[in-house]
């Protein structure tokens, strides 16, 4: 069975790719295949004439499978603005239903998806649809990447509650130190473990780059697993 992760935050910047990374690298460790998406990105670059994002060339490079970019990156915008402004400058509405068949035919090629969204959990993707539809639709539950930093209880509980207020059951938070000079960040996490049912799946300190590894070896997969469930259409 298929199973899948759709990795949100609790604001941009807050370290959903590098928990992206190590779901990928820990679910690969346990002989599954995986495949990384991130279907919207804005601020891109231009590389030989074509925009590429470094969070999906990294998800593609994770990847057990070889996916062409435009799979894992459908949708690729160069300003560094909401993906909602930058799909309407570039005259380039972003469709959730061929996100939606892109994904489709990935679980059909691999044991394990996980989806990185853009942004927060409520962020625009059109006049009215945001990323908590996509997620929705896609099926998957949700891992809530939380920042740990001054204001993170009220950023946490609140995208916590619009998490679920959405029906998609999240399987689980990580703690992210992006911020070493926080007080009393223990007692932050503490406080949220407190009043988040769901499970805490780990907590990481704040990496100089990208380790996907050492981002695994951090969190346990084992206590999210029932919540990721299975995948229609995918691998048996």
């Amino acid at each position: 069975m298929t199973i899948g992760f759709f990795i949100t935050g609790t604001d941009t910047g807050v370290g959903k790719t590098l928990v992206s990374l190590g779901l990928m690298r820990g679910l690969k460790d346990q002989g599954r295949r995986v495949a990384g998406m991130k279907p919207v990105a804005s601020g891109c670059q231009r590389v030989g004439g074509a925009l590429r994002n470094d969070d999906a060339l990294r998800l593609q490079a994770e990847g057990s499978v070889g996916l062409p970019y435009a799979v894992v990156n459908p949708y690729a915008f160069e300003p560094p603005i909401a993906p909602h402004l930058a799909a309407a400058a570039a005259g380039t509405p972003i469709e959730i239903p061929q996100i939606a068949a892109l994904c489709q035919g990935i679980v059909s090629q691999v044991d394990a998806v996980v989806v990185e969204g853009v942004g927060g959990w409520r962020v625009p993707l059109g006049p009215v649809v945001t990323v908590a539809e996509l997620a929705r639709i896609l099926g998957f539950p949700a891992v809530l990447v939380v920042a740990i930093r001054l204001g993170c209880l009220n950023h946490a509980l609140l995208t916590v509650e619009s998490i679920e207020a959405s029906g998609v059951p999240l399987a689980g938070w990580v703690a992210n130190r992006l911020d070493p000079s926080c007080l009393r960040a223990a007692d932050n996490v503490a406080a949220l473990r407190e009043r988040i049912r769901a499970p805490l799946i780990g907590e990481l300190p704040r990496f100089t780059a990208p380790d996907p590894q050492a981002a695994a070896g951090r969190l346990d997969l084992s206590v999210c697993g029932a919540a990721a469930g299975a995948v229609p259409g995918g691998r048996r």
